[in-house]
């Protein structure tokens, strides 16, 4: 496969029929008025369509924008598993630089949590390992909330290096944010944070009372994994 189109022809053949597409349509919100809507899916796992980028040695960043462009949903998550596969896979720093341009120029595409969570941290932590990283802040800051979400998961390839400070100023910026798509990525960051080194997080969480101002939600998934007694503690706000 060398194009956009034989790639689609190779997904709709891995479809999985109605039922399938039907249960990812509820599965990612897609209804009217919910954070997917419109998106439409052809009923592929994403382990198939692993394997499917797998087999692809190489597609041009012209035909990855075609299937970044696609109406459906495995056409833009397959994009971003080839983009991850060739940035894993380039040792060339310029060639990694117009990948992360690519990727952040597509970013209302990369328009559900599963596409931002299965590729920014690869390439967007990837690409910041040795660079300065304030662009997480403003992208973080701006009124996009896929690239909010890109802004907090990119940490992730930092946290994997005991880096904790990005994670932290993001998670200061999106503290009190509205859409619980954000109040669980920053949660789960704080968690994966905690789960390495807990009193950073226990810190984070308790200076200044945050964690008696920040959304439920994202306090509960930041304290997932705390000893039971002390995650009760910080639901009742007795810490």
């Amino acid at each position: 496969m060398t194009t956009a189109k034989e790639t689609e022809a190779a997904l709709l053949g891995l479809s999985e029929g109605e039922a399938k597409r039907q249960i990812l349509s509820r599965f990612f919100k897609t209804g009217k008025g919910e954070y997917g809507e419109g998106d439409r899916f052809i009923g592929v796992t994403v382990p198939r369509q692993r394997a499917l980028a797998k087999q692809i040695d190489s597609l041009p960043l012209a035909e990855i924008d075609t299937l970044m462009r696609s109406e459906y949903h495995e056409c833009r998550m397959t994009a971003l598993l080839l983009l991850v596969n060739m940035f894993a896979a380039s040792k060339r720093a310029d060639e990694r630089q117009t990948i992360y341009d690519f990727y952040i120029a597509h970013h209302t595409r990369i328009n559900n949590w599963d596409l931002v969570d299965l590729s920014a941290p690869q390439i967007v932590g990837g690409h910041l390992a040795d660079k300065p990283r304030h662009a997480l802040e403003g992208y973080a800051q701006s009124d996009c909330l896929w690239l909010q979400r890109i802004a907090i998961v990119a940490t992730f390839a930092f946290i994997k290096r005991h880096e904790y400070a990005d994670t932290l100023a993001v998670a200061k910026l999106l503290l009190h944010h509205p859409h619980d798509l954000i109040q669980k990525a920053v949660g789960w960051m704080l968690r994966e944070v905690g789960k390495r080194d807990f009193d950073t997080e226990r810190r984070f969480l308790t200076e200044g009372g945050r964690y008696k101002t920040m959304p439920r939600t994202m306090l509960r998934y930041a304290i997932e994994k705390f000893p039971e007694e002390l995650r009760q503690r910080f639901l009742r706000g007795e810490i």
